[in-house]
């Protein structure tokens, strides 16, 4: 099901200018099944009896696949991303810290040919200027005024989805960073498709709240 999704996400990303790309070499539905056969391969019990499954990754390419990814890769990363999410919310993985996925280049590796590290990373406790990625591709910047969300009007960010509570969830200031504090909702919030009350935002998180799902970045 992920692998479908992604696969039509790349077609967007690739259209037009970008058609030609991926004729030859490594093709990015690949990479897709490689990470989640690396998600199931590498999963393992935690002390809570939670599965927990890598969410950090480097996908090693020769230098020619590399540069051929060069247009898209930032929004490949993003996709692949997603897909790591989803994979788990699927399969009931949980995860120590917020996923990211990267490209990287290796010199030594021949064309159509790749290798993915993956790793269970914690995060680390992010301060500074922070942002909320949300469901629509804008960006909305935090700073010392609660933010609110949930489905009424007068949320700062509204959703209109029936599995969002009216006032789901608040980003909360903290010190020198950000808190998320679920407000008691009715089917509960998500932190990198775990299921949390409260959370201290780290730099790469992600939030679900219903079916929308909102990014953290900070720096």
């Amino acid at each position: 099901m992920v692998i479908r999704k992604f696969e039509r996400q790349v077609e967007k990303i690739v259209e037009g200018t970008f058609a030609r790309l991926f004729r030859t070499g490594v093709k990015p539905v690949e990479v897709a099944r490689r990470l989640t056969r690396e998600m199931d391969q590498g999963r393992t019990v935690g002390v809570s009896g939670a599965t927990m499954a890598p969410n950090d990754f480097d996908v090693a390419l020769s230098r020619a696949d590399y540069d051929e990814f060069a247009q898209v890769r930032s929004a490949l990363e993003r996709e692949l991303v997603e897909l790591v999410i989803g994979h788990a919310q699927d399969e009931k993985y949980e995860f120590l810290g917020p996923v990211d996925v990267r490209f990287v280049e290796d010199p030594e590796r021949m064309k159509g040919t790749l290798h993915i590290e993956a790793r269970l990373r914690e995060g680390r406790a992010s301060g500074g200027v922070g942002a909320l990625l949300l469901p629509d591709g804008d960006e909305l910047p935090l700073g010392a005024t609660v933010i609110t969300i949930g489905r009424m009007d007068d949320c700062e960010i509204t959703i209109s989805d029936p599995n969002i509570s009216r006032r789901h969830a608040e980003i909360q200031p903290d010190g020198d960073g950000w808190i998320m504090v679920d407000l008691g909702s009715t089917n509960g919030s998500k932190v990198n498709g775990r299921r949390a009350q409260r959370h201290r935002l780290r730099h790469g998180d992600v939030l679900g709240f219903g079916g929308a799902i909102i990014k953290f970045h900070s720096r």
